[in-house]
This record gives structure tokens, sequence and C-alpha cells, in this order.
């Protein structure tokens, strides 16, 4: 829903029924438990029956009881410690098989973010970083790993490609203050969202560049001030952030811009490979012939 659930739950409750009020002093007080429970266990755990629970999903303006599950969880992952991220998943995984559990849930990102991205997002998105002047890329803490991936490819393709350093914030504005409308930003944040990147992006698409969002739902505070909104599923595993989704989104993008200028990648590959034989920068494989000797 676009309005905070819980100042909606507290506005409604003094006009809710007996059975209504207590599901929601418990969603109040335990959402983090109640985002991941079925409507017979929320019921059960609150005294009411399964229907009672589904009306009042109902009753608040939600698409059933399966979207309020998702306004939790989305409410719920920006708002958790790393300590109740822990209690959250031993609860979740409990003693099974985790390996088989966390790759399941991992594949069950994937297929969800295949299904969300907006294809007419990404077209732009790849056509606006193979027209940009200069490109920029912004993310930290665990999305600090992915901007560093996404930078260390296109940094293979174009020469103006800068990895905006997140050290205090004055010193990301010093790094940032000249772009305009010839570039574009590229911002990364799952939650717990970055302040800074939020008012990295905000400073870029106030100075007129184009800003790629990439990012885990239309909610996530980044997705204001982008022109093109890229959604990646990132639910937590424990106190890990699950980054096989954005990863992948990621990936998608660097094939999408190399696709885009066949020409310039091959030859820029051409210039690399030569480097790497001549300065001998890989180990060399059984078959190759080894040019010292």
């Amino acid at each position: 829903m676009d309005i905070d659930l819980f100042s909606h739950l507290k506005e409604k409750m003094p006009k809710m029924s007996k059975g209504h009020k207590a599901i929601a002093a418990f969603i109040l007080e335990h959402y983090d438990k109640a985002a991941f429970m079925t409507a017979q266990k929320l019921g059960a755990t609150v005294g009411v029956s399964e229907s009672t629970v589904v009306r009042f999903a109902s009753d608040l303006g939600l698409d059933g009881y399966p979207d309020l599950q998702r306004s939790l969880q989305e409410l719920m992952r920006n708002r958790l410690t790393a300590i109740q991220r822990i209690e959250v998943t031993n609860e979740r995984l409990g003693q099974g098989d985790i390996l088989d559990r966390v790759i399941n849930l991992d594949i069950d990102k994937l297929r969800r973010t295949l299904e969300q991205t907006s294809r007419e997002a990404f077209e732009g998105a790849v056509k606006s970083i193979t027209e940009a002047q200069t490109i920029y890329i912004l993310g930290t803490r665990s999305a600090a790993s992915l901007a560093s991936f996404l930078n260390y490819y296109l940094n293979l393709i174009y020469p103006q490609v800068r990895l905006v350093r997140s050290t205090t914030t004055s010193e990301m504005f010093e790094q940032i203050l000249r772009i305009g409308k010839d570039d574009v930003m590229i911002g990364i944040s799952f939650p717990r969202y970055s302040k800074q990147t939020i008012k990295a992006l905000k400073y870029a698409n106030e100075s007129g560049a184009h800003v790629i969002a990439i990012t885990d739902s239309d909610k996530s505070p980044i997705a204001q001030y982008a022109d093109d909104l890229l959604c990646a599923r990132s639910d937590m595993a424990s106190f890990v952030d699950s980054l096989v989704a954005p990863l992948s989104l990621i990936n998608a993008l660097i094939v999408g811009v190399g696709v885009r200028n066949q020409e310039q990648v091959s030859k820029s590959f051409e210039r690399l490979e030569k480097i790497w034989a001549d300065y001998d920068v890989y180990e060399k494989g059984e078959d190759e012939p080894d040019e010292t000797v």
C-alpha cells in the first residue's frame, strides 16, 4: 500500500471489531513474526478464525491476505536490526537443510525479478548508458560489491566511468559535483537503504542527469529519483543480504550494453588481450604455447 501500514492500522483501530483489534495489536507489536505467518497461523495466535484474518486484510483496502504479507515484509526489511534478522531467519529456516532452503529462496528471487522487471526501463537504462558522456556508479555497504562489479566491466568498455567512493558525505558530493544532463548516475541500494545513496541520486536528478536506480521495489526511497527503475528481489537470508538477483540483473545490464556496442567492445577486448599476453597477466592453459620459451 502507498501509505505507511503502521499509521493506517493505528488510525483505523478505534473503529475495529474486537477480533480485528487483536490482529492489529499483534501486527504492531510483532510485525517481524506476522510478516511470515499464514492467515491460519496468525488467526490461531491471536484467537480468531482464518476468515477473520482475511476480512481484516480486505478491510484495510488490501488485495487479500497475501497483499498484507507483502506490505509487512516490505515495511519490515528496512526496520529490522541485524539481531532481529537472525531471529526471524532462525524461525523461518529452522534446523532443516539450510543449503537447500537458501538456494531455493534465491531461485525464487530470480524468478520474481524476471517477472517484475520492466523491459522498457531496462532498455532505457541500456540506451542511456551507451549514450552518456560520463557514467557515475554508486553503491554503499553490501551494495558496494555490486557497484564495484558493474564498474569493473563498464570500465573495460568505456573510458568515462567513475565509481563514486562513499567515504564521507562531503567527499561523495565532491566526486559528483560536475554531474549534468549528458551524464548517467547508477545508484544501487537495498534495505537497509543508504542515506548517502538517496542524497546522491536526489542531487543527480536535480542536476539533470539521467538516473538509473537498481533497488528492490518502487517503494524504495531512491525510486522517486529514477528515470529508469530496475527492481530485483533481495529478501534477506539471516543477517546476510541476498545479492543473487541484483547481480543477475546487473549482469544482464552489462550484456545489454555490450550487445548495443559490439564494435567498440570487440576493439576494447582486442587491445586488452594483447596487453594481458604482453604483460603475462594470466596463467596459460595447457594447450597454449609459452611464448617465453
